[in-house]
């Protein structure tokens, strides 16, 4: 992808409103000021976007894409909670978001048992069937 502002190409960066492509903050600022305006979403009325958290990146799907409402059930687990009081697994968690190679963060994170307790506790909430079997 090309920068919106400077034509750099770019992967680093979505605007949360038209969800194109720049590669810096100087650039992000000069596109909101110049050009940004919000790509309409398909059967989405104007109060739906308004409630809806900003996102970097457009969301698509693949096969490991999880559903939004299997998502949700996760801010429900008690298991969880008690996990994430954990300023160390806080921390692995953000060293995976703002990795530049996410893959490779997590595979580094995996080596953790904190992390691993982490994993496990998300997928018995997400694929309850597949925690039974193991």
């Amino acid at each position: 992808m090309l920068c919106i502002s400077c034509g750099v190409l770019t992967k680093k960066y979505k605007c949360p409103k038209c969800l194109e492509a720049y590669c810096s903050l100087s650039c992000y600022k000069e596109h909101q000021k110049a050009t940004c305006e919000q790509k309409p979403v398909e059967n989405e009325t104007p109060e739906a976007s308004q409630n809806q958290e900003p996102t970097l990146h457009e969301p698509f799907r693949t096969e490991d894409t999880v559903p939004r409402n299997k998502l949700e059930l996760l801010k429900d687990c008690r298991g969880l909670h008690g996990l994430l009081y954990n300023p160390h697994l806080r921390n692995l968690l953000n060293e995976i978001d703002v990795a530049p190679n996410a893959w490779k963060a997590i595979n580094a994170a995996m080596q953790e048992p904190l992390f691993l307790e982490f994993a496990d506790e998300c997928l018995k909430v997400i694929e309850p069937q597949n925690a039974e079997e193991t």
